[in-house]
């Protein structure tokens, strides 16, 4: 049986309300070019964004640029990120795109998917959010949170995350897409949660197709 989907009417709605609600939602992770954004998205894999922002925040100070981060070298880099998950490929991979950013773009970071997805360390995901946030493109990444719910609710139901950002390619008005995955992603992170979503309190629960609903403990 094909999992239950929203309409485009309630699809419009929700996403009128997450706009009304958080007109120009950010993600949370902290940068201060597309490069330092580059870096800090690899950095995150399996790892909170706090946890990268804590290490970063040192880091960044001293190297802002690849040519500062191959400068700083890998096994200095390691020093500072030891504390996230994964840290020596993450530093293989850091210093590795750095050399490739330095080589074949100018020291720039390309605004290009396959250029993008070229680099070491760098996914689909990875991609997606360096476009969207540093070019501005109306690209959906898909991490955990933002795939919980697109199941959950019904948004957009798929199997693996390439199966749902298809699929919210489609569903999400255009004038939305901008914004779309940070709305889902912290709607997920701090409202629908993994283990015990708060219905009581969500914006969309009357549109949202999960069931049994959560009840407030109160």
């Amino acid at each position: 049986m094909a999992p239950r989907r929203l309409k485009p009417g309630q699809i419009a709605e929700m996403f009128r309300r997450f706009e009304k609600a958080d007109p120009a939602p950010e993600g949370e992770l902290d940068y201060v070019n597309p490069y330092t954004l580059l870096v800090a998205v690899v950095l995150s894999a399996q790892a909170t964004d706090s946890g990268v922002n804590r290490a970063t925040g040192p880091l960044f100070k001293v190297a802002d640029t690849p040519q500062k981060m191959v400068e700083l070298g890998e096994t200095e880099l390691t020093s500072y990120i030891r504390t996230i998950g994964l840290y020596r490929m993450k530093a293989k991979n850091v210093i590795g795109l750095s050399k490739i950013l330095i080589e074949k773009h100018g020291g720039e970071v390309p605004d290009d998917r396959s250029a993008l997805e070229a680099l070491p360390g760098v996914g689909r995901k990875t991609a997606n959010v360096v476009l969207n946030i540093a070019f501005g493109e109306p690209t959906i990444a898909v991490d955990t949170h933002l795939f919980r719910v697109s199941n959950r609710t019904g948004l957009a139901p798929g199997k693996t995350p390439l199966e749902v950002e298809l699929k919210l390619e489609k569903a999400v008005p255009p004038e939305y897409k901008r914004h779309a995955h940070h709305w889902l992603i912290l709607h997920g992170r701090y409202v629908c949660k993994a283990r015990k979503p708060e219905c009581p309190r969500c914006l969309i629960a009357d549109l949202c197709l999960f069931t049994p609903k959560t009840v407030s403990s109160s």
